[in-house]
């Protein structure tokens, strides 16, 4: 896998953490402050490089087991991923339910919540020769930039920011989770 298919799938990861990060900038409005970006980027980050750890750690246990179906793996997890963002994309925002606040424990909730997809794809890097460290530091960089980035954009773009993202970050997996599938199918893996 290479370093651009590896930032590709960071920025298809991302898109819920900075959904969700841009919601809550939404929320904050002029009240919004430095520390509460750096909050958000900080634990989304965290949260995003995390996961995938366990899920790598998953998929080095099973390794010569699903060798020979790696690339169906990974194009079933992406898509899916994929197809569940750009489902919950099509929804309604539901930003009149969040009250504004960027507490520890409330960030951390969400963090872990949108990090779960990430875990998912932790489970397709070992399969596909994924460097560790540099997929693990790419998607936790990546998350945090784009998350804080989410917060600022929040603040100023509106309502409907958070989903297109979702819809983007979903079309991404998608797209990375078939040309993975092409590649193996064609021999060019």
């Amino acid at each position: 896998m290479s370093f651009w298919q590896i930032l590709l799938l960071a920025v298809g990861l991302a898109m819920d953490a900075t959904a969700v990060a841009a919601a809550r900038g939404c929320a904050a409005g002029a009240r919004l402050h430095v520390q509460d970006v750096l909050r958000v980027a900080f634990l989304f980050g965290v949260a995003q490089a995390l996961m995938p750890v366990f899920g790598w750690v998953l998929g080095q246990q099973l390794g010569d087991a699903v060798a020979a179906f790696d690339h169906w793996i990974a194009f079933v997890l992406l898509a899916g991923i994929g197809a569940k963002m750009l489902y919950e994309a099509r929804g309604e925002p539901e930003l009149e339910n969040e009250r504004p606040g960027f507490a520890w424990r409330l960030l951390i909730g969400l963090a872990i919540a949108t990090s779960i997809d990430a875990f998912a794809a932790g489970i397709t890097l070992p399969l596909l020769g994924a460097p560790f460290a540099l997929s693990i530091v790419t998607i936790g960089v990546v998350t945090a930039l784009l998350s804080g980035l989410g917060v600022l954009l929040g603040k100023h773009a509106g309502r409907l920011l958070g989903r297109k993202l979702d819809a983007l970050g979903g079309a991404v997996l998608i797209l990375l989770g078939l040309k993975i599938l092409v590649e193996h199918l064609s021999g060019r893996a």
